[in-house]
Formats: C-alpha cells, structure tokens, sequence
C-alpha cells in the first residue's frame, strides 16, 4: 500500500511540472509575438518622397582664365641723356603720336647754349621729344624726371587696349569640347557674367601641366583690369526633356561603382533598384535606366541605409 501511494505521488508531481512548463512555455510565446508586433511598427523608417521628372540637364567644366593684353609697345630712348619731362602716368590712355618724354642729351646737358651763343644759325637744343607708337594705355612706367638713361632703354609700355583678352588654360584631354568662335561664359569676381567667344589657339601647351591657351575675346566694352581671374564655363554636352532625380535619392556603395534609390512598392514598403546615371547638374542627376513613370515614388529622405523591401513610413 506504501509503495502504490509513492508511486501515485511522483506520477501527480510530474503533471503538475509538465502543466507549468506547458503554461511557462505559452505565456512566453505570447509575450513573444507581442514583441514581434511592436518591433515591426518601430522598424517603420520615415521617409520622404518624390518622383522622377523632365529637365534640361548640362555637363559642364569649370576652368581660370585670366585677363592680358597680347600686344604692347615698349617706349625706348633714343639717346643717352636726362628725363627733362614726363608728359603720361601709369593707366593714363594715350593716342598714336602723343609726346610721352622730353629727354635732353647728355652733350647737350653739358655744353648748354654754349654752341648757339657762337652760331646763332646752328639752333642746337640737344632735346628729343619721344612719341607714342600706337594707341593704349600706360601699364608701365621706368623713369621719372631727372633719370638718366641709355640708348634703347625702355622707358614706358603701352598695352593695346584693342588686343584686350581672357587667355584660359585648357586641359589637352578637353580639346574636343573647344571649336573656333564658340561662345563662353566668363563669371568675374563678384558673379558679373561676361560673353566671350573663341578666337585662337596658343601653338603650344604647358610641359607640366599639358594645358593649352585659349583666346577669349569679350563681346562688350567693360573696361576689366590685367590679371584678374575668372571662370570660364565650357559646356561638354547637353540633354532636354529627360528623367532625373534629386543627388539625395541617389544611393551607392563604397566604391562608387554601384547605384540604387529605394522605390515605394507600396505605402508601407520600399524596394532597393539599381539605376544608371548619366549627366549631373547642380542637384539633380539624370536617370538613364531603368525608366521611372511619373506615378513611382523614389525615397529622397530617410533612404541611407534601409534594406531591400524595407519598412517604411511616409512623412510630409
């Protein structure tokens, strides 16, 4: 009777145990699929949308290009003596035949009037007027009154306002995108916009850094200073009515060899699609493949890191 009662008690025990692991056991799945639940609404990501477009996309270059003269006349002496007078100054305009020095020789210096007190038909003055060549402006002065200078010293260089031109320095490689008389924009210090056009090729290109100069002429008569840097924008092709994207819908991997934009499959899904890209311009890059109808939503915010066929949640 002893042994029929212990085996009845361990038999009861054993349900009671295996009844609380089976109750355990489903209280902890039901707290589970809650958690699943909650976990699946915090993984909605907020993101915001937008949708491919038509624009006129241009490839463009940016390069310098700086202000010169091609042409200047040096002033010389044409006799060894002294700088009696200076008639010009620096950034003076000066026309052809102006009388830019009065230079009085050095014999003439010396022996004064002696030569007219003893032959007043002789009529020596030993004093040279020197003229300008052609018209300009004055860009450099070397002398000033009282100087005593050579036979063929330079006294002063006149840039020919006429031969006024932006010289840029073109990359060889780019040479394609250059023809004679083709339009350029200069932007100027500042953000003043400037129309240049082609005009020549330099016959020969930097040693080091391969580029060639280019001869911009400017289409108007706004007076520019020497050596002033501008940007000169030169147009590699150019495309119309075609499809693209903001750069921030526009994901990629490391090496930048593979893009991709994550695509609303529905409200609540998006969708990982690799994407081509063709020209980029300003913030907008151009979508050459797959094509986008205007109906599909591309994720532009809230896009970094999302998985394939990611939950998401729309914001405004």
């Amino acid at each position: 009777m002893k042994t029929s009662n212990k085996k009845y008690y361990t038999l009861s025990h054993f349900c009671f145990i295996a009844g609380l692991s089976v109750l355990l056991f489903s209280c902890q799945g039901k707290g589970a699929g809650g958690d699943d639940e909650d976990a699946k609404v915090v993984s909605q990501t907020p993101v915001t949308v937008t949708t491919v477009s038509d624009s006129t996309m241009v490839d463009y270059i940016d390069l310098n290009a700086t202000s010169t003269t091609l042409q200047k006349n040096y002033v010389k002496s044409n006799a060894n003596g002294y700088v009696e007078k200076v008639e010009v100054q620096p950034g003076q305009n000066v026309s052809a035949g102006q009388v830019l020095f009065i230079i009085k020789t050095k014999e003439a210096q010396t022996i004064g009037n002696s030569i007219n007190v003893l032959d007043t038909t002789f009529k020596f003055s030993g004093v040279n007027r020197i003229k300008a060549s052609s018209a300009g402006y004055i860009s450099a002065l070397s002398h000033q009154t009282g100087d005593y200078v050579q036979d063929g010293e330079a006294l002063a260089v006149i840039s020919d306002r006429s031969s006024f031109v932006f010289l840029m320095q073109l990359p060889y490689e780019l040479r394609q995108y250059v023809k004679m008389g083709q339009t350029v924009d200069l932007t100027l210090p500042g953000g003043t916009q400037v129309a240049a056009s082609v005009k020549s090729f330099m016959p020969s290109v930097d040693t080091v850094a391969q580029t060639q100069g280019v001869v911009l002429k400017i289409n108007s008569g706004q007076q520019i200073p020497e050596n002033l840097v501008a940007k000169a924008r030169i147009i590699k092709s150019a495309k119309t009515n075609t499809s693209s994207l903001p750069k921030s819908a526009i994901l990629a991997n490391e090496t930048q060899t593979d893009f991709w934009v994550m695509k609303l499959k529905n409200d609540t899904t998006a969708i990982k699609v690799p994407v081509k890209e063709g020209i980029q311009s300003g913030d907008r890059v151009e979508i050459l493949s797959p094509k986008f109808s205007p109906q599909d939503r591309i994720v532009i915010s809230g896009n970094y890191g999302l998985p394939d066929t990611a939950k998401v949640k729309i914001v405004k």
